[in-house]
């Protein structure tokens, strides 16, 4: 395993694309993030207690670009290979292929997270910055505040899971266009698709299973009755979200020839 996880590690480092995804992930999760914070003040309320903006969450609405960096990122690490044919190499090399996928689960989800980490820290302190000078005096933001803390872990770890969920996907479609379109279809399409169903019922419960809206619901700090799922246990959703796709592309992976 060690050989294989030096093996992926070094292919995805040397190519240029993952670097510049990596920092496309902090650079837009970032600005999007900046840019949301700044356009909310309390001139818009009523007065400035009444004010009950969930600044921690307005902080990190650049995830909304950041996961599209990521869900390419997951993608390329596989349907890259078979693109190139390169695939015959890697498996020549390391023939068990629960092997290789699992090797690049690993340094996908380390890359995800570590970039996610840069992200959310920079859009915190972006947010540190701009909102009191929109008269959120009380918005400091502070990792010692448990929610702040698990709206910032949680956004991390949603960024790992979008990447394990991509590298599922891409490993069972193999295609780079097709699996970046599945992707983003789930993380962008579904939540529009879902506020056209009618049956308000029924939109609750597509938002408590579909992976973006129930996994973003960790970065939810005020209002917690009021969401469709509790926080943990959107991501919790994601996470099954993850592992399914990466269970069936084992499974596609292993019966299938490359």
């Amino acid at each position: 395993m060690r050989g294989a996880l030096h093996a992926e590690w070094t292919k995805l480092r040397t190519v240029p694309s993952t670097w510049w995804l990596l920092l496309a992930v902090a650079a837009l999760t970032v600005a999007l993030s900046a840019a949301a914070t700044g356009t909310v003040s309390t001139d818009q309320c009523p007065s400035p207690d009444a004010c009950h903006e969930d600044t921690v969450k307005l902080s990190l609405t650049g995830i909304w670009l950041g996961q599209a960096a990521v869900a390419a990122l997951g993608v390329l690490a596989m349907s890259g290979e078979y693109g190139t044919g390169t695939i015959h190499a890697t498996l020549t090399a390391v023939p068990g292929r629960v092997r290789v996928l699992a090797a690049k689960a690993a340094v996908v989800l380390g890359s995800a997270l570590a970039a996610g980490t840069v992200a959310v820290l920079g859009s915190l302190l972006a947010g540190r910055f701009i909102l009191p000078g929109n008269g959120f005096s009380a918005a400091p933001l502070s990792l010692t505040e448990g929610p702040t803390l698990r709206a910032a872990v949680g956004t991390v770890l949603y960024f790992g899971l979008i990447a394990l969920l991509s590298l599922g996907v891409a490993t069972l479609v193999r295609d780079t266009a097709g699996a970046i379109t599945t992707v983003l279809g789930l993380l962008y399409a579904l939540p529009a698709v879902v506020e056209l169903v009618g049956n308000e019922e029924w939109r609750e419960r597509i938002r408590e299973w579909a992976p973006a809206s129930a996994g973003l619901a960790v970065q939810a700090t005020k209002n917690l009755d009021s969401l469709p799922i509790a926080p943990w246990s959107g991501l919790a959703v994601l996470a099954a979200w993850a592992g399914a796709g990466l269970l069936a592309g084992a499974a596609v992976f292993t019966l299938r020839d490359a």
